[in-house]
């Protein structure tokens, strides 16, 4: 063998394992790709795992959200029912109180036909000594009961006004809770 001989046959040899080293190498990052493409598919069925428990919570969420809504719809109907039955009861306590105010009205006008009778009972005492002593007390008590049938005739007025007052508070309180309600109707 001569010397180019020798040469040409290292160069085979060393052509070898360059080439064996580029398939070790090439195998090489062959196995690590695909170590990293099987932890990557790893790692992305966990975000998807995690994606969907996190959907389903919110889904739930969503669910339980809808639930408080219509809960919140129905409470608000059954206010505002409440509130136009209170509406109702203060106009038939009104009326109540309008009678009654005009039957303690028609009271204090008896009452005051009682100066009459205090008249007819003092000609009965010049007869009747000891009747003209317990009509007198009578007397003084009747016009005590004609300025408290006065006083509760005013008291009775008052009342009224403020009755008044509360069947219009109630009817503004009604109109605004319909306000607060009919964003609420559009919802099932």
């Amino acid at each position: 063998m001569t010397e180019e001989n020798i040469n040409q046959g290292t160069s085979d040899s060393e052509r070898c394992d360059s080439r064996e080293t580029w398939i070790k190498v090439i195998g090489k990052l062959g196995r690590e790709t695909q170590l990293h493409l099987d932890e990557r598919y790893r790692s992305f069925q966990i975000t998807d795992y995690i994606i969907h428990a996190v959907s389903m919570m919110l889904a739930i969420l969503a669910i339980f959200n809808v639930y408080y809504v219509t809960v919140l719809y129905r409470d608000l109907n059954g206010i505002v029912e409440n509130m136009d039955s209170m509406h109702a009861n203060l106009q038939v306590i009104r009326a109540d109180m309008v009678e009654i105010t005009g039957t303690v009205s028609d009271l204090n006008s008896h009452i005051s036909n009682m100066d009459e009778i205090t008249g007819h009972m003092g000609s009965m005492t010049t007869r009747l000594s000891n009747v003209r002593h317990n009509m007198d007390g009578i007397s003084e008590h009747m016009g005590a009961i004609a300025e408290e049938m006065g006083l509760l005739d005013t008291g009775m007025s008052n009342i009224d006004y403020r009755f008044n007052n509360m069947s219009y508070s109630v009817s503004s309180m009604r109109y605004e809770t319909r306000q607060m309600a009919r964003p609420m109707s559009i919802m099932p």
